[in-house]
């Protein structure tokens, strides 16, 4: 049986990668983030070790013992964990300190060339999970009204500008204005902060990076996201065609067209 290797962070999006990869014949080590991965793993997976952020050698030793060739990075891995290196060992430490910034992409593009230098191809979850990306169009039974479609206009702009300069790839807008702008405390905290400054009603807009590197890191929401705007009392969410996972979609938009949440892809 073929073998690939997962780096498993937190939410749905693991799950749906190793069930669509051993559907495909394939046998699923993982190596899960300690306190981001779900415990649910463990039983999908055909082998999983616990790891910490920046455990390298530990890491590398287990790849050689699996005999890994092929790895993907899924699931949602807090940028705060990255820069916080108390667990990182010395070889991590010392591959941190190279870097010539401390970005995510940089020390996740140092990995990459690392890891293809002792022969494993890091290989983008697209490969088991395009069944994932939505189709163009409003996903709900609300469509947007017209102070929406300018608010969408709006944050898309926006967020484009954004995701290019790496700040962040979500922006909140209501009645014309940006009321929040994600950075490194993620999509979560941004969607409960917006609600806090500017109330019911707002529009949140999400998309990719230009140079969005796709074997590390695509955009994903699914009913977490879904969940908090619906209890921040949001009014729509758009999100960008094709570069972009939706996990499962059904419950999500259920729960969307229940609270009146527009729902649509760009």
């Amino acid at each position: 049986m073929k073998k690939v290797g997962l780096i498993a962070g937190g939410g749905l999006l693991p799950l749906e990668f190793i069930r669509a990869a051993r559907s495909d014949g394939q046998k699923v080590v993982v190596f899960a983030i300690r306190g981001q991965a779900s415990p649910l793993l463990e039983k999908e997976s055909d082998k999983l070790y616990q790891m910490d952020v920046g455990e390298y050698k530990k890491f590398a030793f287990f790849l050689v013992k699996e005999r890994i060739r092929r790895l993907a990075l899924v699931g949602k891995v807090p940028k705060n964990i990255i820069y916080k290196n108390e667990s990182y060992d010395k070889e991590g430490k010392e591959y941190l300190e190279k870097l010539r910034d401390k970005k995510d992409y940089s020390i996740l593009e140092e990995i990459t060339k690392h890891l293809g230098k002792i022969g494993i191809e890091v290989i983008s979850g697209m490969e088991y999970l395009a069944h994932l990306l939505p189709k163009k169009g409003v996903l709900t039974a609300m469509v947007p009204d017209e102070r929406m479609k300018t608010d969408i206009v709006l944050g898309w702009n926006t967020a484009r500008k954004l995701a290019g300069m790496d700040i962040g790839q979500t922006v909140v807008v209501k009645n014309g204005t940006i009321v929040a702008v994600e950075a490194m405390e993620g999509t979560d905290a941004t969607i409960t902060r917006a609600h806090e400054i500017a109330g019911d009603g707002c529009v949140m807009v999400k998309v990719s990076r230009p140079n969005q590197d796709m074997r590390w890191d695509v955009p994903t929401v699914g009913p977490e996201t879904i969940a908090g705007l619906v209890r921040n009392k949001f009014s729509a969410l758009a999100i960008e065609n094709g570069r972009m996972f939706f996990v499962d979609k059904a419950r999500s938009l259920k729960a969307a067209d229940a609270a009146g949440l527009v729902v649509e892809v760009m």
